[in-house]
């Protein structure tokens, strides 16, 4: 397959300013020659050099787009091989003209998911967790989280990973020495050489952990349902903090039927807000499903956020929802604040402790700065590390750290326990081997397959 040449749209397709179609491959610039007309030929022209011209069909003359082309000559482009991109106009008509006419020509097909990246992989620019990087530097929902990505993508926890695999591969030359030639060495110095390295790379890989849940919510988002009786203004919550009118708001209970998603960035932490209809018992069908799914939503949300109405005395309703949430990461939002005041609070506090319970009115945003306080204490213990910006949020490269530290742990129990040291070299190559998992060294063709297809075509 690398001796294809491929092309596709790398641009969201809809009216827009520009469009960029990318190709790739020993065919690339020749085949896209064949097609453009300007005063430089495109195979006579130098590497990162952009040129105007027209996209003309060769078969008729016709001219069929204004374009810009630029060109990247092996190996210095994304994929290392030849590369030319082309800059149409912003727009359905004329972008499919382009692409249309590029695949007729008998050198280049239609390029696969992720199949630019796969190459920039394949041909050794990138590792697999620079370019599962790529996915979530797309997929980003907040700036911290982009950051945390470019920073993977520009290969900082590969460097990471690679240290530790480099300090195992010594310890495996060590054992290889002792197991060779064992007159020349002496067992029981090897085996403390055994548990001292076997430490070290533990310890590194609790590093790399000690982020892993700050990192998966950064990647991910917190599923937060926002919960409650009808009308205690649970909708208004999610508009506030939205910035925006998602939910309807009426002075009419049960208005939410359904559960409404949407998400925000909170103090640079993503949340997925769900508004879940009022938790009520009710004799109307359409009503019922919807409490029926609010319940779903809270059996599975990371965070919830339990609305009550300050200004009225507590329902019984309210008390049965806040015995089902004690132990649950929930913080209680007293709202109407602005209103007489007729809430106990300290019934609210027989359930939850005090730094979980928030004061504020959703009417005039007194209130909503502390809430956000509140979610960065829980989640992040007040807020984000601000130095280091290396965190493993991948779950694939969590479980795999996970693997090799048990394997790490198995290596230094037999070492202690004087297990003959061509058994006890397994664990430590099966540690090694996992963690070039994480950076594709040693990962199963099936395993990049799937990791690729989750791409966007033309990346």
């Amino acid at each position: 397959m690398l001796s294809d040449t491929i092309a596709a749209i790398s641009t969201a397709v809809g009216e827009s300013g520009i469009a960029v179609i990318r190709v790739s491959g020993p065919e690339a610039i020749s085949e896209v020659g064949r097609l453009f007309r300007s005063k430089t030929a495109l195979p006579e022209a130098e590497s990162h050099t952009v040129h105007y011209g027209f996209i003309v069909d060769p078969a008729t003359g016709e001219k069929l787009e204004e374009v810009l082309v630029s060109v990247f000559r092996a190996p210095r482009s994304f994929t290392t091989e030849d590369v030319v991109e082309i800059s149409t106009h912003g727009g359905i008509i004329s972008v499919k003209r382009v692409m249309d006419l590029l695949l007729q020509q008998r050198g280049i097909r239609l390029a696969e998911p992720g199949e630019f990246t796969k190459r920039a992989f394949l041909n050794g620019r990138i590792d697999l967790s620079q370019a599962e990087a790529v996915i979530d530097l797309i997929r980003s929902k907040s700036d911290r989280a982009f950051s945390v990505a470019l920073k993977q993508v520009e290969g900082q926890l590969s460097r990471q990973i690679s240290k530790l695999r480099h300090t195992l591969i010594e310890t495996l030359a060590h054992i290889e020495v002792n197991i060779d030639y064992p007159e020349h060495d002496v067992e029981s110095m090897t085996m403390a050489f055994i548990k001292e390295k076997c430490a070290e790379v533990s310890e590194g890989i609790d590093a790399l952990l000690k982020t892993a849940n700050q990192g998966k919510i950064l990647r991910e988002g917190i599923t937060t349902a926002i919960v409650g009786r009808p009308n205690v203004g649970k909708s208004s919550l999610m508009n506030a903090l939205a910035r925006e009118n998602k939910a309807i708001v009426t002075d009419i209970p049960g208005t939410t039927r359904d559960v409404i998603e949407e998400y925000v960035t909170i103090n640079n932490i993503p949340l997925k807000l769900l508004d879940t209809a009022g938790i009520r018992e009710t004799m109307d069908v359409v009503e019922q499903i919807g409490v029926e799914r609010s319940k779903a939503a809270v059996s599975e949300a990371d965070l919830i956020l339990l609305v009550l109405n300050s200004a009225e005395a507590l329902h019984e309703d309210e008390i049965a929802l806040m015995e089902q949430l004690k132990g649950r990461s929930t913080i209680v939002l007293l709202n109407k604040i602005d209103l007489p005041q007729q809430l106990d609070r300290e019934v609210v506090r027989r359930y939850f402790p005090e730094e979980s319970i928030v004061e504020l009115s959703v009417k005039t945003e007194e209130g909503l700065d502390h809430l956000e306080d509140a979610i960065a204490r829980m989640f992040f213990g007040g807020e984000l590390e601000s130095n280091d910006l290396t965190y493993v949020s991948n779950v694939r490269h969590i479980a795999l750290l996970k693997k090799a530290k048990q394997s790490l742990a198995d290596a230094y129990e037999a070492a202690d326990s004087g297990i003959p040291i061509d058994i006890l070299q397994i664990d430590v190559r099966l540690a090694w081997e996992q963690l070039g998992e994480v950076i594709g060294d040693s990962a199963p063709d099936a395993l990049i397959d799937q990791i690729f297809s989750q791409f966007c075509l033309g990346k």
